[in-house]
């Protein structure tokens, strides 16, 4: 598989009747913060496809993005798992280095599977990101972090990650017992893919790369503009 553009523009149709984004168009992929409206996670990403059945979208190295922070400036993941969740948070702008990263969701699923590549393209793994069904505006996708996740490895193993995170979510009331349980179900339904090696595992995406001709998108300055009611 290889990247295919036909134009680029900044932003998409969002017309489900009329094919959706264009490969090549620019969106915004955004996470809310959990228990609020708030936007806390942007990044700018390139539509690879966008069907009925499947959004595939690229991050490439370079690109600007936005990530929570404490407020202190001190990045989340060095803060003890005890208060990594109830110190006061900021968010910054930061470039995404490293490899960059294939993300594809199917409409409805509570889940998207990311794709990663040590340099010189040698593939590292899948991905599950446990999430809210993304859902769409004109500009790009929206969801909530649900904490959990599964990666997914070559020889077809795989491994939860991130139970600490998910398991002290709940103890700080981010998470309660009820949607837990629904996160917890949800990775179970993503396994039952893994087991039986089904899309998107068995797509071949391992095998796609980007179009040498495609842009590094640019973080808007209204990347947190509310979105507007679009039917899913």
């Amino acid at each position: 598989m290889t990247g295919e553009t036909t134009h680029m523009r900044e932003g998409g149709r969002n017309d489900r009747a009329g094919g959706g984004w264009a490969a090549g168009e620019h969106i915004l992929w955004r996470y809310r913060g959990n228990a609020t409206d708030t936007f806390h996670i942007c990044r700018p990403v390139t539509v690879v496809q966008d069907s009925p059945e499947l959004l595939a979208v690229w991050m490439a190295p370079g690109t600007t993005c936005v990530k929570p922070v404490l407020a202190d400036g001190t990045p989340v993941y060095r803060e003890p798992l005890a208060t990594r969740y109830t110190k006061p948070r900021g968010i910054i702008r930061a470039r995404w280095f490293g490899t960059g990263v294939l993300k594809l969701a199917r409409p409805g699923d509570p889940w998207s599977v990311w794709l990663f590549w040590d340099r010189g393209w040698r593939f590292r793994n899948w991905y599950v990101n446990l999430e809210e069904p993304l859902r769409r505006w004109p500009h790009g996708v929206d969801s909530e972090d649900h904490f959990l996740d599964i990666e997914v490895y070559p020889d077809r193993s795989w491994a939860w990650k991130d139970e600490d995170e998910f398991d002290q979510a709940q103890r700080v009331g981010l998470l309660g017992a009820e949607q837990a349980e629904r996160v917890r179900e949800a990775g179970r339904s993503a396994l039952e893919l893994v087991r039986s090696w089904g899309a998107p595992f068995a797509d071949g995406w391992e095998n796609w790369r980007p179009d040498p001709r495609w842009q590094v998108p640019e973080l808007p300055a209204d990347w947190n503009r509310s979105a507007p009611e679009v039917a899913q």
